[in-house]
């Protein structure tokens, strides 16, 4: 598999709308499409005018696995972009607490 970042602009108006994709993403990635894609980490952009966006990395066979999985799970997809290659300077820090 290769990795992938899929770009979701301004797809949720909630975290509580989030929430219910990020459990649709999951359940499709480990229950029906568990040899094509798997998700590794998300991070929530705040896009204003009160909507949330996300940077996904996958792992996936291919983008069109990648499209595949969002059209079952319907989540937006506005851009997937290859990675070649990892450079970590820090570890992701903890988030805050609210």
């Amino acid at each position: 598999m290769n990795m992938y970042a899929i770009l979701r602009r301004g797809g949720w108006r909630s975290p509580e709308d989030l929430g219910a994709a990020a459990e649709r993403s999951r359940q499709v990635g480990d229950e029906e499409m568990s040899d094509d894609i798997r998700w590794i980490r998300s991070y929530v952009l705040e896009e204003g005018g009160g909507s949330i966006g996300t940077v996904c990395i996958y792992e996936a066979t291919s983008p069109e696995a990648i499209r595949e999985h969002a059209g079952r799970a319907n989540l937006p997809v506005d851009e997937i972009i290859p990675i070649v290659d990892t450079v970590v300077v820090r570890s992701d820090p903890e988030p805050a607490k609210t």
